[in-house]
């Protein structure tokens, strides 16, 4: 069975950057087995140190637009970096040979619609977005 899961991560404990808990939702394909990651786990799977599931499935993260609100918050609540922070990582990884950052995505319905059809993406997305084909799954610290 295809594991393919929309990862909704969840909101710290504590406002992170003066942002009300619950801005976002980390979300993986509806069949994913996963129902919840540690923040360092989830953190690692978007700055690709860890590229592969649990099975040995390639990752496949994908990222909000720069300027999208939820990135910022999603940014230092999970990646525990501002978003030039995280420009400045995947720089540096570019030119190191690396890794090169995930695909940026318009909006919400478009990182859901990329996770649907991909059952090893993980994303996130705004807290009150609509999951279609997707799941959420907890971040805890």
């Amino acid at each position: 069975m295809a594991i393919a899961a929309a990862l909704v991560l969840a909101a710290p404990p504590r406002p992170a950057a003066g942002r009300a808990q619950g801005a976002f939702q980390v979300v993986v394909h509806r069949d994913n087995p996963v129902t919840s990651l540690s923040r360092g786990t989830a953190a690692s799977l978007f700055l690709k140190k860890a590229t592969e599931w649990p099975g040995g499935q390639k990752v496949e993260p994908v990222d909000l637009r720069e300027g999208a609100p939820v990135r910022d918050a999603f940014s230092e609540a999970v990646l525990r970096r501002s978003v030039a922070s995280v420009r400045a990582y995947w720089t540096q990884s570019i030119f190191s040979g690396r890794a090169v950052p995930p695909p940026e995505l318009e909006d919400d319905e478009a990182v859901v619609a990329f996770v649907a059809r991909s059952p090893w993406a993980i994303g996130y997305v705004s807290a009150g977005a609509r999951l279609a084909g997707v799941k959420a799954v907890a971040v805890r610290d």
